[in-house]
């Protein structure tokens, strides 16, 4: 028997393609049936007046996997509940997906973003960064990406307006599952998020950077980590950097295709005593001149389990704001949220499951 096919990493067109081939004569309820999979978590072919041989037809070769839930710990803050829920996947891994409260909407109530991982740990090596402890262990399919989002919907009933993936993995590091859940995301039959309530982070790799240009979708939003604006101290904190220093990726950068009112994130974690001296500001506007519209994103430090350095004292944060903004930059402060619970930048990942499993090798993705 082959394996079946879960319906969480297709869109609608290829839903409907597969079940032709395997059901010719029973593909029939696919406009109704994907709906209810992608919205409600449901795979149920018995709900619909079909003829017995064609319900195990389709359990046969079609699944939707839901996520197994093994704990969801909060975080109460000024804006709402900052939320870590741990899944586990049908080989038994760990993944961590963050719902974080951002601006009141006009109810009143809070706009979730949900923060989604693309792998289990991650190759890149940052060294502020807990998964990055972790090492690649494997990638996460298309059907594991988008089954999160329905996992925390159908299971938690949590409301998300907002995906950014920036949770366990480097996106980009497993583009071709990433893009491929990125359509079933935009689907106007399924979830219908639309290209605006996404956000890739990355962080700056070349070879995903040029797939995602391919793909052509200019209303996605893209935002880069950045960390460092020198190649020695980067190469110091982010290893990539020695593969695509600065140079190369701010020219693959700002080739990137751009619709009118885009603006790049340059995330920026502040670390003191690393990154957080006068001239860092002003090798940050270097880097920044000519890629258009950006906003940089000031991140605090998260000490982890195994901290470079502190966090930012209060005035530390706001001096080098006030630096970023002499040198012509608009700058957010992030907010940190999570942090008591594991779940703030930096955070996520279970460094024990490097100890428990072997780690997949870590050449190109297919």
């Amino acid at each position: 028997m082959t394996e079946r096919i879960d319906i969480f990493g297709l869109t609608s067109d290829s839903f409907s393609e597969a079940a032709r081939f395997v059901l010719p004569k029973g593909h029939g309820i696919t406009p109704q049936l994907y709906p209810l999979v992608m919205r409600e978590g449901r795979f149920d072919p018995e709900a619909f007046p079909i003829a017995e041989e064609s319900k195990i037809i389709w359990r046969q070769h079609f699944k939707a996997d839901l996520l197994e839930i093994v704990r969801v710990v909060e975080e109460d803050g000024e804006f709402g509940t900052t939320a870590k829920a741990i899944l586990i996947t049908h080989d038994g891994y760990e993944v961590e997906c963050v719902r974080i409260p951002m601006r009141h909407g006009e109810d009143g109530e809070a706009d979730y973003t949900l923060c989604l991982s693309s792998q289990v740990g991650c190759k890149m090596g940052c060294t502020f960064c807990e998964t990055g402890r972790m090492g690649l262990i494997r990638h996460l399919t298309a059907a594991e990406i988008v089954s999160q989002v329905v996992t925390v919907q159908a299971k938690l009933g949590w409301s998300i307006r907002n995906i950014v993936f920036m949770g366990m993995g480097e996106a980009l590091d497993n583009a071709d599952n990433v893009i491929q859940a990125l359509k079933a995301l935009v689907d106007q039959r399924g979830l219908h998020f639309s290209q605006e309530r996404l956000t890739i982070c990355t962080a700056g790799h070349a070879e995903g950077l040029g797939k995602l240009k391919a793909l052509g979708w200019k209303r996605m939003n893209l935002s880069i980590s950045l960390n460092a604006a020198n190649d020695e101290a980067r190469s110091r904190v982010m290893p990539v950097n020695r593969k695509t220093p600065l140079a190369e990726l701010q020219r693959i950068l700002a080739a990137y295709p751009q619709r009118r009112n885009f603006i790049l994130g340059v995330n920026y974690c502040l670390m003191p005593g690393m990154n957080d001296a006068r001239q860092d500001a002003a090798d940050v506007a270097a880097f920044c001149k000519p890629l258009g519209r950006v906003l940089v994103n000031l991140i605090p430090y998260n000490p982890g389990n195994a901290p470079l350095t502190r966090a930012p004292e209060e005035e530390e944060i706001v001096r080098f704001i006030e630096w970023l903004r002499e040198e012509g930059l608009p700058v957010r402060r992030r907010i940190t949220k999570g942090r008591s619970i594991m779940a703030a930048c930096g955070q996520l990942g279970n460094v024990e499951l490097r100890r428990k499993r072997s780690p997949i090798p870590t050449g190109p993705t297919g």
